[in-house]
């Protein structure tokens, strides 16, 4: 299966870009503070990517690889509010992750689908803490 690249979508930032501007209506330093949020947030949609390759999920930031998740290691994963798709969230063995949509929510679903299985099938078990007691 041939490596791929999800595009980016601007339209969780500008979301929040347009609640900040909207939370004006009530406090100028909220305004503030979620329209700086959403500006973050268009800076990372502008920078980050998601490359699905053949044995994991690799995150680059402006072509430099800065994170791999092989899916031997996932356990499950879900886009939050299909619908209107601003969160997702998988869990590896070891940890948890959250991820604002940034991304083409219908490719990311359709690579992970493809390459995990679908959203909510229980992939592996998570292993015991290493000071649990044998039994």
């Amino acid at each position: 299966m041939a490596d791929t690249e999800l595009q980016p979508r601007f339209w969780v930032p500008l979301g929040v870009v347009g609640l900040g501007l909207a939370c004006g209506l009530l406090s100028w330093i909220a305004a503030a503070v979620v329209v700086l949020f959403g500006c973050f947030l268009m800076l990372q949609t502008a920078l980050l990517r998601l490359r699905f390759e053949a044995e994991a999920l690799v995150v680059t930031r402006s072509g430099t690889e800065i994170r791999r998740f092989p899916y031997s290691d996932w356990m499950g994963w879900q886009v939050f509010w299909p619908m209107v798709p601003v969160l997702f969230y998988f869990r590896e063995v070891k940890s948890i992750h959250f991820l604002p949509m940034l991304f083409d929510a219908n490719a990311l679903n359709e690579q992970l689908t493809t390459r995990i299985g679908p959203s909510g099938t229980r992939l592996k078990e998570a292993a015991p803490p290493a000071d649990a007691p044998h039994e």
